[in-house]
């Protein structure tokens, strides 16, 4: 039998009270922000299958202090006769999860094939979202195809929800004489949702990299680490014009980010 899960929110709003109850899932200890659902395990009917599943057009979703945040989804599923529609999407996370509300827009691109899509705006001031939310996410899917087929999949796709990522950069002195040190400083810091403030993300490699005035191109330079405040400092040797920044590769948590490129006048 087909359960379908409980909508408790409006279109666009997250349902993640703390008196949400937990949804019943095997081998996983509930979250007490967890919207409440009930779904059989991976299956369906038919030949209805879910062929891709694309969140915020990289599967990567970063999340500041404030301000709404819109996460779009998009399912894409085939089957001969077509398809009808789709449940709300879940959204399952390392710490809680959500459902968003509403049905899908499903828009056929062939007889077979459709792309279903939703979006849902993510309010850290609201929606108590705790810093071991970040990590990997998965999207759940409930697609229905025009012959009463259907496919269920936990886990159809996934994504990475991050806290947003900060770097400075200050190359001093400006200008400097050809061939005397330059000390390069920054800060890495992300978002902490529990506090609401951004604070300094530490032990991360970050690169000091270089681009000669006139070229599009920077090069790196050395890599360093952020210390316990998050903090960045090494030093150079000048000797020609050009901009220097600080990059992050990023982590499951946390998005890369490149600082704005700083100039130095070399005499």
């Amino acid at each position: 039998m087909r359960i379908r899960a409980t909508v408790a929110a409006t279109m666009g709003v997250l349902a993640l009270s703390a008196s949400a109850v937990p949804a019943v899932q095997a081998a996983e200890t509930p979250s007490r922000n967890r919207q409440t659902q009930v779904r059989p395990l991976d299956g369906g009917s038919g030949d209805t299958r879910i062929t891709k599943v694309v969140v915020d057009g990289d599967n990567k979703v970063a999340v500041s202090t404030s301000g709404l945040k819109t996460i779009s989804v998009s399912v894409t599923a085939s089957d001969d006769a077509g398809i009808q529609g789709a449940d709300a999407f879940t959204l399952e996370g390392p710490d809680f999860g959500f459902e968003m509300t509403g049905k899908p827009t499903c828009r056929a691109s062939s007889s077979t094939t459709s792309t279903c899509t939703a979006s849902v705006k993510v309010d850290p001031k609201v929606d108590y979202l705790t810093n071991a939310s970040a990590g990997t996410w998965y999207v759940d899917a409930w697609i229905d195809a025009n012959d009463g087929d259907f496919v269920w999949k936990e886990k159809a796709g996934s994504f990475k929800f991050q806290r947003a990522s900060q770097l400075t950069v200050n190359a001093s002195p400006e200008p400097v004489k050809k061939g005397k040190t330059i000390t390069v400083t920054g800060k890495l810091s992300r978002a902490n949702w529990e506090t609401l403030k951004y604070a300094g993300y530490t032990s991360q490699s970050v690169q000091l990299q270089f681009r000669k005035k006139g070229s599009n191109t920077y090069s790196t330079l050395k890599t360093i680490k952020s210390n316990s405040t998050g903090e960045l400092k090494t030093t150079v040797k000048a000797s020609v014009d050009g901009y220097f920044r600080y990059s992050f590769a990023g982590t499951t948590t946390t998005p890369a980010v490149n600082a704005a490129g700083d100039f130095v006048d070399v005499k």
